[in-house]
């Protein structure tokens, strides 16, 4: 830990020379998730993220221990979330600020850090119920053969996406990936690969005939090449100077591809993840299947797809049958 005029805690800044109690308690949570809950450092960076908000808002009322907390100052940072009018923050970012103020103070509670938790009855606010949007099989189809140069970028963003949509994996599980977590047959071909999903879970997912293909060609065609350029890393996914790709370069190969493949909408990540459930429901796959090769914990986050699918059939009825509509 550093200490002077200006330390860092975590990424808690502090303008004493020694933090206050307030924030070696964030520090000791922040630890706490990542170390013994095992939670993965974006969501950790997440967690940091809110607590510096919130302690910004305790600080201007003057609050500085965990047991000076009281609910009225809860309340107030949740106003306080609600009214900025600057960069206003969705429900859904609300909601997610003071999921992390509610468990920050449970495990204030839990630790004996105070006697009471002020932070149980604050509700989030209600969210609208918002279904996954996923694209068709022929427009997915349109963003794959976008990647389809020889070229040695062509061939790393045709394995990304090939890859993104074959398993599901979320953009930091495949950014993650290394070499190793791509396991051959006795042929030498790519077979399934090894993800690490939220909490360091551990799953195998198997790769289709084209996902194969593309590894296999990004493989032998390209890594080789691309691996000398920059310092030894066991990364799968190379960028142009042998570093490591990151979840933003990857954010930028996916909407770069979708622009090139003209669809007209806008194509993120999570648009794979979404287009892969929904297309492996429609094809007739188990929920619990899904579940697994999705890496959810609960089947009821799984099951939100089957409404997407529900809808798609609904649709088509209503266009079809003849007497769907009077």
């Amino acid at each position: 830990m550093r200490r002077g005029r200006d330390s860092r805690v975590d990424g808690i800044v502090t303008s004493d020379t020694t933090p206050s109690p307030l924030t070696r308690a964030v520090d000791r949570y922040l630890r706490h998730v990542a170390i013994e809950r095992g939670l993965s450092g974006n969501t950790v960076s997440a967690y940091r993220r809110d607590l510096v908000s919130y302690l910004a808002v305790l600080t201007t009322r003057g609050v500085t221990t965990p047991e000076g907390i009281s609910q009225s100052d809860v309340t107030a940072f949740a106003v306080a979330l609600g009214s900025r009018e600057e960069r206003a923050l969705t429900a859904s970012s609300i909601a997610r600020m003071l999921s992390s103020v509610r468990t920050f103070h449970r495990f204030l509670l839990d630790e004996g850090l105070v006697a009471v938790d002020v932070a149980t009855d604050t509700k989030p606010p209600k969210l609208a119920s918002r279904l996954p949007k996923a694209i068709t099989v022929d427009q997915m189809a349109t963003v794959l053969d976008a990647a389809g140069g020889d070229d040695l970028q062509s061939l790393r963003d045709r394995a990304l996406l090939e890859l993104l949509y074959a398993t599901g994996a979320r953009i930091s599980e495949a950014v993650d990936l290394n070499v190793d977590d791509v396991i051959g047959s006795e042929g030498g071909s790519v077979d399934v690969v090894r993800l690490f999903g939220k909490g360091g879970k551990q799953r195998i997912v198997p790769l289709g005939s084209f996902a194969r293909a593309a590894i296999d060609a990004y493989l032998v065609r390209a890594r080789p090449l691309l691996s000398p350029r920059g310092r030894s890393t066991p990364a799968l996914f190379l960028g142009l100077r042998g570093q490591r790709v990151s979840r933003q370069n990857a954010w930028l190969i996916i909407r770069a591809r979708a622009e090139q493949a003209g669809l007209g909408i806008e194509i993120s990540p999570h648009t794979f993840r979404h287009s892969f459930a929904t297309h492996l429901l429609e094809g007739g796959a188990d929920v619990r299947v899904v579940q697994e090769l999705l890496g959810h914990s609960s089947v009821a986050t799984t099951q939100i797809y089957t409404l997407v699918t529900a809808d798609t059939l609904r649709d088509m009825y209503t266009t079809a049958h003849p007497r769907a509509r009077g």
